[in-house]
């Protein structure tokens, strides 16, 4: 698939899952704090939902953030992907997570994301109800967590682990790009 297939890929899931929810667009609108506009837009593949955007989605539609990679490719063996046969979500603001888990009902998930510089995950704080973590692989991950004194930020080899329900957000301020193996449970 390219990125035009995985975004519109990614715009139905949307759609069809808010209708199957009995949501309105507007409701759905109101409850991530968007414009419905805007909503409209990403439920017709014209926009691209930042990564705030898609977990505020997939909370209030009662689902994983995973949820939106389970569009399957063709893979020769089940427990096994390569790059060839990889979910990819192009988000707004410079973020891209490509799907490296072979199964999305196992244990846990993996991403690799990738931030361009000065990419970001959203103005507000994320939520999610999964414990996650990372490993930063290449570059500068600066990680803002509710209730610390300051942000953190890592560089390759560093690691994190966050609670579930935890409040954040996070950026690549560096110049060069970042990619953060990002494990989710």
């Amino acid at each position: 698939m390219n990125m035009q297939d995985e975004i519109e890929g990614l715009a139905i899931l949307v759609r069809d899952l808010r209708k199957h929810r009995g949501l309105t667009l507007d409701e759905l609108a109101s409850r991530i704090n968007r414009s419905v506009g805007f909503v409209s837009q990403v439920e017709r593949g014209l926009s691209r939902p930042t990564v705030a955007d898609l977990t505020a989605i997939s909370e209030t539609l009662n689902v994983p953030t995973t949820y939106f990679y389970n569009v399957s490719k063709p893979r020769a063996v089940d427990w096994v992907t390569r790059p060839d046969e990889r979910r990819t979500l192009y988000y707004a603001a410079g973020i891209t997570d490509v799907l490296v888990s072979p199964k999305l009902n196992g244990g846990f998930s993996m991403l690799d994301s990738h931030l361009a510089p000065g990419a970001s995950s959203g103005e507000g704080h994320l939520t999610d109800s999964a414990e996650q973590g990372g490993f930063v692989l290449e570059g500068e991950l600066t990680l803002w967590l509710d209730g610390a004194e300051q942000a953190v930020t890592l560089g390759p080899n560093d690691s994190f682990q966050l609670p579930p329900h935890s409040h954040f957000r996070y950026a690549n301020l560096s110049a060069q790009a970042t990619r953060v193996l990002w494990v989710y449970r």
